[in-house]
């Protein structure tokens, strides 16, 4: 048996119904579940003091392309819309093989987990060279973060009117056999699970209307969750229009693509009818904040989904997108926006450290995750407040996000401590940057 006691605390935020914050509070944790929380606890196990710390449950990711931590900053696709983006990155992404997507995952799990991650998913639609989905699965466990990833899939390319080249899209018999291979393989539906798979084609614009609507079938059958892009930005609504004579929400509709079991990423071009089709649903939303900046996106009706009743989380997106993987970034910069949009009302802190937290573990099917309750799994971060990002803050929750710090002290998943005084602890990360470096070297020659 394995008890941990987090002891002073200065604010314990627990996201539990009533939004409880605890003042000087304590936190125990016992083989992976939080068991206790209170004042004045005791413990022969562990003890780990946050005098001066802001206490929450870890932070959801719920939208990322782990490869494309090899990719940042690309000359070429720096200053291009989404689709010119893509048919730069492509033709990059096409060398690599299944060590640039092993080391490409523990590079950006590992900023994930400095930033507050504890689960995240991942979206992996191209398997060049051999590459696996359990290339990124392995990674994850090794640094011990909590892991969502989905089999991606690419099935129409250039030759047949699609985005990508022929060389990186599959057949769509093969792409269903092998969602069921790393399903039966690797998914653990149980309570605490560390492992979750979905099912995931890529795009409207990369697959066929049959993948999707098979795609979907298959994941029910397995009881999987699905995820794809939808209503990214202008030419993706365009396309949807060109290709399929109606809108993005009406094409997931009509193929099977909403329910509480299916996540979309960004939609930023959701209209009314669309956001209320979500919110009847029960349909859920990657917001990606940075990366529908960086590509010019636009801004995602974040503030009428809430209030509508739509599931929303966040997502850092794609290391080429973003360009960078801060979780607790994500969430100030998904304030700002509905604030830019809608006015200095529109988004509080505390809000957007919600849609980080709770509707992250809400939009993924995680009823065990997502607050600080007893009964819950023990993934919570440790932010130490008393340094100088926050120094002077009269509001330490709501420093978190207003003002920093960006990254954590501690991090603990499943109760096993993943980061310690701000350094990763499971894995050699500067071994593992060298390593990361030299194969971006090599795809850059």
């Amino acid at each position: 048996m394995r008890e941990i006691l987090i002891r002073g605390a200065d604010v314990l935020v627990t996201m539990d119904g009533a939004r409880r914050e605890l003042a000087g509070a304590d936190l125990r944790m016992r083989d992976g579940v939080i068991v206790e929380l209170g004042h004045g606890l005791a413990s022969a196990g562990e003890i780990v003091e946050a005098s001066g710390c802001v206490v929450t449950p870890g932070l959801v990711n719920t939208h990322h392309h782990l490869y494309q931590t090899l990719t940042r900053a690309v000359p070429g696709g720096q200053d291009a819309l989404l689709f010119g983006w893509l048919k730069t990155l492509y033709p990059i992404w096409a060398r690599m093989g299944p060590a640039e997507i092993r080391v490409s995952a523990q590079v950006g799990l590992a900023e994930l987990a400095l930033s507050g991650c504890t689960l995240s998913s991942d979206h992996l639609y191209m398997y060049p060279n051999g590459a696996r989905l359990e290339d990124t699965i392995h990674a994850a466990a090794e640094l011990g973060l909590r892991f969502h990833p989905t089999r991606g899939a690419m099935s129409i390319g250039e030759s047949d009117g699609g985005l990508p080249p022929d060389s990186l899209v599959e057949r769509e018999a093969a792409i269903l056999e092998d969602c069921i291979r790393v399903v039966d393989a690797f998914h653990d539906a149980s309570d605490g699970s560390m492992c979750r798979v979905g099912v995931a084609p890529c795009s409207p614009f990369s697959v066929s209307r049959g993948l999707m609507r098979d795609a979907a079938l298959l994941a029910r059958d397995k009881g999987v969750m699905l995820h794809t892009h939808l209503a990214e930005n202008d030419e993706d609504v365009a396309y949807s229009l060109a290709q399929f004579g109606c809108r993005p929400g009406e094409y997931a509709r009509d193929l099977g693509w909403v329910g509480d079991d299916v996540w979309h990423a960004h939609c930023v071009k959701l209209d009314t009818v669309e956001i209320d089709l979500f919110a009847a649903t029960k349909t859920g939303v990657a917001h990606c904040p940075c990366s529908n900046c960086r590509l010019g996106s636009g801004i995602a009706p974040v503030r009428a989904m809430r209030d509508a009743g739509v599931r929303v989380a966040l997502g850092v997106d794609g290391s080429a997108s973003n360009d960078a993987g801060s979780l607790i970034g994500e969430a100030r910069q998904a304030m700002l926006l509905q604030r830019v949009q809608n006015g200095a009302d529109a988004m509080a802190a505390r809000e957007a450290l919600e849609i980080a937290t709770l509707g992250g573990a809400q939009v993924l099917g995680r009823p065990d995750c997502g607050t600080l309750e007893p009964g819950k799994r023990a993934d919570i971060a440790i932010w130490d407040i008393s340094g100088l990002e926050a120094a002077g803050a009269w509001d330490p929750v709501a420093a978190l996000i207003l003002c920093g710090p960006p990254r954590v002290r501690d991090l603990f998943v499943e109760g096993r401590q993943i980061v310690r005084d701000g350094q990763i602890t499971t894995i050699d990360l500067p071994r593992v940057i060298e390593e990361q470096t030299r194969l971006a070297r090599a795809l850059m020659g």
